[in-house]
């Protein structure tokens, strides 16, 4: 990938000002090193608002921020929208951030990463629990660990914005994301339960998973708890790890006993904002040339899993063994 002018900051911009949207051009407006030059977004009230907050230009669309002559755009407008986007800006040889889900569609996912290897431009996908300091300090505290099972709890109430995805494409790929990035390894079979109790779409999925490598995972997702809960526990042959995403306590249980006892410790885990670390991340491989964080095949790996707990269909049953490429990290 190419390299950037270390002399000077980096030209970004955002196209997409929702929720998210708006998070990721205040902080990069925030970061050294960047210079958030303009926004865009269809509902122009309400990008001149975050644009006048923010002290960067409004425009009209993406095809407005590319002719700005940036060096990186971040894509946060809805998912049915990120295969065209990306490509827009992608053939115009700029470096992207595509907010998760890489796609709509598996396709479209490996369309938008062919073309970013062709044009040899940096594409990272903004799985941003990754960055969570909680998941980092269990990735650590895991690290060369023989993992036996992974169970991840990611609830809460049903959020107003969302409009065309279920529980299974807006909460759960982040998990999928961090099973495959915990254990290092594909998942090849898939038992989704899921159901539609409130919602037009579903707003309950139960979900079990088998790596490569013989993790036992499971996800439990839904829209119907009162108040969000977000922890992840961690089995390895010789401890269990806890971990609280929103309180961000790490827990550690080991030297096991005959009598039933262990003992337990607090993990230390830094103080950081995900997003502001996501954002670092990709303007550092954008400048350097070097392969982001989360790369375009690892979003689409995981896209396709939670497409396949969808259509019921495992894993394995969809792709070929040449296929199933080990995750690095």
């Amino acid at each position: 990938m190419a390299q950037t002018d270390t002399a000077r900051p980096l030209r970004v911009g955002v196209a997409g000002i929702g929720i998210m949207g708006s998070n990721h051009a205040r902080v990069l407006a925030e970061l050294p090193g960047a210079e958030l030059v303009a926004i865009a977004d269809p509902d122009t009230a309400q990008a001149g608002r975050v644009a006048s907050f923010l002290g960067c230009e409004a425009v009209e669309d993406h095809h407005a921020l590319i002719a700005r002559g940036l060096d990186a755009i971040v894509v946060a407008a809805p998912t049915h929208l990120h295969h065209p986007v990306a490509l827009d800006i992608i053939n115009a040889g700029v470096s992207v951030l595509v907010e998760k889900p890489v796609a709509s569609t598996v396709e479209e996912g490996r369309e938008i990463v062919a073309a970013a290897r062709a044009k040899n431009v940096t594409l990272m996908i903004g799985h941003v629990e990754r960055f969570n300091p909680a998941v980092q300090a269990v990735k650590k505290a895991i690290a060369d660990e023989e993992l036996l099972s992974i169970a991840i709890t990611r609830v809460g109430p049903f959020p107003p914005r969302m409009s065309n995805v279920g529980v299974v494409i807006d909460l759960a790929v982040h998990d999928i994301d961090l099973i495959r990035w915990f254990t290092g390894s594909d998942i090849i079979e898939v038992q989704p339960q899921t159901s539609s109790a409130m919602a037009e779409r579903e707003d309950i999925a139960l979900l079990q998973f088998r790596t490569a490598s013989g993790v036992l995972a499971h996800i439990n997702t839904n829209w119907l708890t009162p108040f969000k809960a977000r922890t992840v526990h961690v089995a390895t042959r010789k401890k269990y790890v806890i971990g609280d995403l929103l309180t961000r306590q790490v827990t550690e249980c080991f030297d096991y006993r005959p009598d039933g006892s262990y003992s337990m410790r607090h993990l230390p885990v830094a103080y950081a904002e995900p997003l502001r670390s996501e954002l670092e991340q990709f303007l550092g491989a954008v400048r350097g040339g070097k392969p982001p964080a989360v790369s375009g095949d690892e979003g689409v790996a995981s896209l396709e899993i939670a497409i396949s707990c969808l259509t019921g269909r495992s894993e394995a049953s969809q792709r070929s063994s040449a296929d199933r490429r080990r995750v690095v990290g």
